[in-house]
């Protein structure tokens, strides 16, 4: 009998699938929730770390071990299958609650963010390439939109939700509970109910015309013109992003924010970025990816560049939104592209290279912007990474086809 004489392509036929990915991958984006707001408080309050640099040492160590992952997922996912990745992922992932709460030295936090990079490189990679799997080249944009969505919509209602558990109860335990149910959850879900898609990518490969890259590695880290303006648009936005996650916080206790502001301020812009993009995701499929990838990296440099001179909660509300909005036009339109202009069996390696690169620059953001705050202050750190995620627009204008 022919496995794949039943296996059909799109979003409609394979909606079950689909579906179930997208809860996944909403409890892969809550476990980063998790410490989203109140971690850097955490190495202030009880730990008494006060260097920006060591302070953000955490969010380095989980890019790094996140990015490495990332290109695993995608080289290994055709030799071992994208299930088993993702089941490894979640198992991986159940000691790292445990860790949160327990830890009685900032090690020991390091050592969870290792695991957490890992959990995040394997889980969020193989729902990626699963869903781009399924839906076939009609819907792409859309399938990304809903997937990075759920992921990280997830990300701002969990960051939202420990910051009010952290400002009612303290900030350990109570606010880790919630990750011990997301891991049980996931690796459960993903074990029992989780169907591979290697049929489905047979399936695409039959019908494909689009050319097989030479070298997917160098290619589509920058010598493809297109693949390559993609990647580093996806590295700088993670640096960004990165410094949000680690300085933000930093600057808005400065600002005399309680845990509450905080932990709204900082929410908006992952629920923002997570709702736009059930929107942009589908704009992805019809309009230039070249222009929605230019004004979402302009969007993002120039909202971040204004964190400096407007500093009132309405004013950074209004900020968190523009930059929300900015990540969510670029977000989708990344994997859309990259699938539109890589071969469907070069595709998990294609991705797997471009998330290497894209999440390395949680890393170089979290170590760029923690050295220049403790050498020059918080705002010269929002400053560079503002202006090199402009630069970042500039290059996709003028090497992207």
């Amino acid at each position: 009998m022919d496995p794949m004489k039943d296996v059909r392509l799109g979003l409609k036929e394979n909606w079950k699938q689909f579906a179930l990915l997208v809860v996944i991958n909403a409890f892969v984006g809550g476990m980063v929730g998790l410490e989203r707001t109140i971690l850097p408080e955490l190495a202030e309050k009880e730990f008494h770390i006060l260097a920006k640099t060591a302070i953000l040492s955490f969010i380095i160590v989980f890019g790094l071990s996140k990015a490495v992952a990332n290109y695993f997922t995608g080289a290994l996912a055709n030799r071992f299958g994208r299930k088993k990745l993702l089941v490894l992922g979640w198992v991986i992932a159940i000691p790292i609650p445990f860790i949160l709460i327990y830890a009685n030295h900032w090690n020991w936090i390091i050592f969870a963010n290792i695991l957490l990079g890992i959990n995040q490189g394997l889980t969020w990679s193989s729902t990626v390439v699963m869903k781009i799997d399924l839906v076939g080249e009609k819907n792409r944009g859309l399938a990304m939109g809903i997937n990075e969505s759920a992921g990280y919509l997830a990300v701002g209602v969990v960051a939202f939700i420990t910051g009010w558990i952290a400002s009612e109860h303290g900030v350990r335990p109570y606010p880790f509970y919630l990750g011990i149910a997301f891991s049980v959850i996931g690796l459960l879900a993903s074990l029992i109910l989780v169907k591979d898609t290697v049929h489905h990518v047979a399936k695409e490969t039959k019908t494909s015309s689009v050319r097989k890259l030479k070298n997917v590695f160098w290619e589509t880290s920058w010598k493809d013109k297109n693949l390559g303006s993609i990647t580093q648009a996806g590295l700088v936005n993670n640096l960004n992003d990165g410094m949000v996650w680690g300085i933000f916080p930093i600057l808005l206790a400065s600002l005399h924010y309680d845990l509450d502001q905080i932990g709204v301020i900082v929410a908006i812009y992952p629920a923002v970025w997570g709702i736009g993009q059930l929107f942009t995701g589908k704009l992805a499929d019809h309009l230039n990816k070249k222009v929605m990838l230019f004004w979402g990296m302009l969007a993002q440099g120039i909202a971040l560049i204004l964190m400096i001179w407007m500093n009132s909660y309405f004013e950074l509300i209004l900020l968190s939104i523009v930059l929300g909005l900015g990540t969510a036009f670029v977000y989708p339109t990344f994997l859309a592209g990259l699938a539109q202009f890589t071969h469907p069996e070069q595709r998990a390696k294609s991705i797997g290279v471009f998330r290497l690169w894209r999440d390395s620059g949680y890393a170089f953001g979290a170590l760029l912007a923690g050295l220049v705050a403790d050498s020059w202050g918080i705002p010269a750190s929002i400053i560079l990474i503002g202006g090199l995620t402009v630069l970042s627009a500039l290059v996709i204008l003028v090497r992207m086809d």
